[in-house]
């Protein structure tokens, strides 16, 4: 197999994997306030997500820039407990077939970029780790980025499905879907900073 396509793979096997779902629990919790007929938004709030983690893991792989691992680590649960709050805040429209105006939510679009900046980080000590001592990583570099992005969509395409499900066929309102998902995952988010090791080295 082309090594493009190695790499492609392993970004899609890296963001879907059940062991390192701290990245899964972002991506759902971006996607929580919204429904199938809102598609479009979430695909450019999925962009800007992936434009900041771009950015970082690029820069990060390429060694141009240096963090602590441990603190991206505790920090990535924080950009997924924060966003679930913020969640909670969320007003139902009056009907949830009616696609919200995007400028309601333009914010979102900005916490995106911001937190995938930091979620970049995250990826790219995976990254470094499978590319050794390869002479040229750009062409992996890309090819990851782009597994990582197929990876995001299916689990979009995967709760805005189970959104259509709950809301439309089950009749939950989409203010209950929203709240018990996000509510999940803050908890688990929390879970995460409060297991941190990194932070447990703070507080002693």
């Amino acid at each position: 197999m082309d090594d493009f396509f190695i790499y492609l793979s392993l970004g899609f096997e890296h963001i879907t994997d059940p062991r390192g779902y701290d990245h899964v629990l972002f991506v759902i919790a971006l996607c929580a306030v919204y429904t199938l007929p809102q598609w479009r938004q979430v695909i450019i709030l999925v962009t800007a997500f992936t434009i900041g983690h771009s950015l970082t893991l690029a820069l990060a792989t390429l060694q141009l820039i240096q963090y602590k691992t441990a603190l991206i680590e505790l920090l990535i649960p924080v950009t997924i407990l924060i966003t679930a709050i913020a969640n909670f805040f969320f007003e139902e429209p009056k009907t949830w077939l009616t696609p919200d105006r995007p400028q309601k939510r333009s914010w979102r679009y900005v916490l995106a970029l911001l937190f995938g900046l930091i979620h970049g980080m995250g990826f790219s000590n995976y990254l470094r780790s499978l590319l050794g001592r390869e002479a040229n990583i750009i062409k992996p570099l890309l090819a990851f980025n782009i597994g990582l992005e197929i990876g995001q969509l299916v689990i979009v395409a995967l709760i805005l499905g189970a959104a259509f499900i709950i809301i439309e066929f089950a009749k939950v309102s989409r203010l209950r879907w929203t709240l018990i998902i996000s509510g999940i995952v803050a908890g688990m988010a929390l879970s995460l900073i409060i297991g941190n090791d990194y932070l447990q080295e703070l507080l002693e």
